[in-house]
């Protein structure tokens, strides 16, 4: 029995200091990447937006990577 809509989905992490850092673009030291991981969500059991704390390659510490629109 084949289902109309997948249950779990993909979603895409994108770390969410890097994108303010890339728009004010005041530090001398500047970004030069934005970091994003791709995983899998219930759209069930979470049908809002997805917040993690991954590790930032560029920014060099944790940080809060929310879920952006594909």
């Amino acid at each position: 029995m084949a289902k109309g809509k997948d249950v779990r989905v993909r979603v895409i992490l994108e770390c969410t200091s890097c994108v303010q850092n890339d728009i004010n673009k005041e530090s001398k030291k500047e970004s030069k990447g934005i970091s994003r991981y791709i995983t899998q969500k219930n759209r069930h059991n979470t049908p809002s937006r997805l917040e993690l704390r991954k590790f930032c390659p560029y920014c060099y510490k944790h940080t809060i990577h929310g879920e952006i629109k594909k």
